[in-house]
């Protein structure tokens, strides 16, 4: 059985990207694992952490985690199975070494939170995340609460879909939930000179690999890639966008702030990254 990984430092907004998860895995019926990472105290002499301070944050994570497992068991009614651990490290690595254990479906998290979360969420641990882990990373929104998934949006630049497209996740997504596919490539450019051989012969090799899954395709002109996606996100009450962050920038633009208007992932939209 698939799981899907649940980081939390339970902050509000961690919890509620918990139980976003737990309601995606019933909906997937998939197993769901919480994961709590204990941040040792910065120490700026030589003097080490006693060890009685570190045992004493991992019996209390421990004893949160368990309360929040009963309370996710009495939410999703026991339908899924639910565990939980507690590892003692930095927040990218151990979630990249609890996922090799699992090897899960996703990871899914807050888009902001307190201590270890927010540490990841915003800044330069974010992007590394999201370019570096080899999972799935599903962002949620603070606000956002799970329904069923019904529009998907991809994301992407019309290069090297071949080796990029992440055929094989959409493809569970869009038939788990028969929802349907919208295709958005943002032209910067303007106007039509930008559409060369090179993006309509990509554009032709998409449609052959997603023939099946029957996308509408969406070719939009905007010099701001996050302005344009998150406009079309809104207007379209997209439920899901999909993004291919590893050798592309659009990862930073998503999270790089806007002086004129909220970016995508301040919106009601949940994000999700998947590698090529």
């Amino acid at each position: 059985m698939k799981t899907i990984i649940a980081p939390t430092d339970f902050s509000p907004v961690s919890l509620n990207a918990v139980n976003y998860a737990a309601d995606l895995a019933v909906a997937m019926n998939l197993d769901l694992a919480l994961l709590h990472i204990c941040r040792l105290p910065l120490v700026f002499s030589e003097i080490p952490v006693p060890a009685d301070s570190v045992k004493d944050l991992i019996k209390d994570a421990e004893e949160r985690l368990v309360r929040l497992r009963e309370d996710i068991l009495e939410r999703v009614k026991d339908r899924i199975k639910v565990s939980s651990e507690v590892r003692v490290g930095t927040v990218v690595t151990e979630i990249e070494d609890f996922s090799a254990t699992l090897s899960p479906y996703a990871v899914v998290m807050g888009t902001q939170g307190g201590e270890a979360v927010a540490r990841l969420i915003f800044g330069s641990n974010t992007i590394d995340a999201m370019k570096n882990l080899s999972w799935p990373l599903l962002v949620v929104p603070p606000d956002a609460k799970f329904k069923s998934i019904r529009k998907i949006g991809l994301a992407c630049d019309l290069k090297k879909v071949v080796e990029t497209a992440p055929v094989e996740e959409l493809k569970t997504l869009v038939k788990q939930f028969g929802a349907e596919l919208h295709v958005i490539h943002i032209n910067r450019e303007g106007g039509d000179q930008a559409y060369g051989p090179e993006i309509i012969e990509e554009s032709g090799l998409l449609q052959e690999m997603l023939d099946e899954l029957h996308p509408a395709y969406h070719f939009l002109n905007n010099v701001n890639i996050d302005e344009g996606l998150s406009e079309y996100a809104g207007k379209n009450d997209l439920d899901l966008v999909v993004i291919i962050p590893k050798k592309h920038n659009l990862v930073d633009k998503l999270f790089h702030k806007s002086h004129s208007k909220e970016l995508l992932l301040h919106t009601h939209v949940p994000v999700m990254s998947v590698h090529e």
